[in-house]
């Protein structure tokens, strides 16, 4: 029975995966490495709150009662009695290897670990513990409260009653689980980044400005919003690194990030988290 979930990483998927499993009605311990990084998590999560309370979604009462079921925590020591654990720190395989070895030894041999990554192998993380059959990926979009996606990741020795259990869990959060094979990328940024990136060789190239390749996708493909502005609010660090997994895991040179997304990282414009990308902000 789950009762109490453990969120790790109280960054924009972290605070936005412990809302929605508080929404939903689990206890959940929400733990980063320092205070600030919860203290900000928590007014971030107030503030969502906030506007569904607006919206007339969700009343006064309830938003008290759903931000009594979330605690936070700064060791993963806290989730020594974790139920479920959700993993959504940075995305780097050592970090998250080291993290799914720690959490193996902790908590008791029949909980699931999941992790939030968008790219990194499933099969990898959960051979750094003894429970590969309970290690998957339950990969989130942004923002976490409203988009109703998830994507099930499926590593090479995850059971199918652990991908029952989880698909599940993400349907008792108002989300509709949809399974992926552990390939680089998955479905979702597969197809996604090289279509970003290709948008960023067309700006390099000439052929639009991010404006016009915008207007594009917007009017003429009907995407909510063009690539470039995409790119921007995902990070276009994360962009990269999403890429460099794409093409050093399936070696093909279709997935070779442009040269001048190289660069805007290397100046430090990563877009709407840094005040200027494609866009300033």
């Amino acid at each position: 029975m789950i009762k109490t979930v453990g969120v790790i990483g109280a960054g924009t998927m972290g605070n936005g995966i412990a809302q929605v499993f508080a929404q939903a009605g689990f206890g959940v311990r929400l733990v980063d490495v320092a205070e600030p990084l919860l203290d900000r998590a928590r007014a971030t999560i107030e503030k969502s709150l906030g506007k569904f309370v607006e919206k007339g979604k969700l009343d006064a009462a309830g938003r008290d009662a759903i931000l009594g079921r979330l605690t936070t925590a700064t060791s993963v020591d806290e989730l020594v009695d974790a139920d479920y654990v959700v993993e959504a720190i940075l995305e780097n395989a050592d970090a998250k290897r080291d993290l799914f070895g720690s959490l193996d030894a902790l908590t008791r041999p029949d909980v699931i670990l999941a992790s939030n990554t968008s790219s990194i192998s499933i099969t990898l993380l959960g051979a750094a513990t003894k429970r590969p059959d309970k290690v998957l990926g339950m990969h989130f979009m942004n923002p976490v409260p409203l988009m109703t996606l998830v994507e099930m990741i499926r590593g090479q020795a995850t059971s199918a009653e652990t991908m029952a259990v989880a698909s599940d869990l993400a349907t008792r959060l108002g989300k509709t689980p949809v399974e992926a094979a552990d390939y680089p990328g998955f479905i979702a940024n597969r197809i996604l980044m090289p279509m970003i990136n290709e948008a960023i060789y067309a700006v390099m190239e000439g052929v639009g400005t991010p404006e016009a390749i915008d207007a594009v996708m917007t009017l003429g493909m009907n995407h909510p919003m063009g690539p470039l502005t995409l790119g921007d609010f995902i990070g276009l660090d994360v962009c990269l690194a999403i890429l460099n997994v794409l093409h050093d895991g399936l070696g093909d040179p279709k997935y070779r990030p442009c040269p001048l997304l190289r660069r805007m990282v290397a100046a430090g414009h990563f877009g709407r988290k840094s005040g200027r990308g494609f866009y300033t902000y």
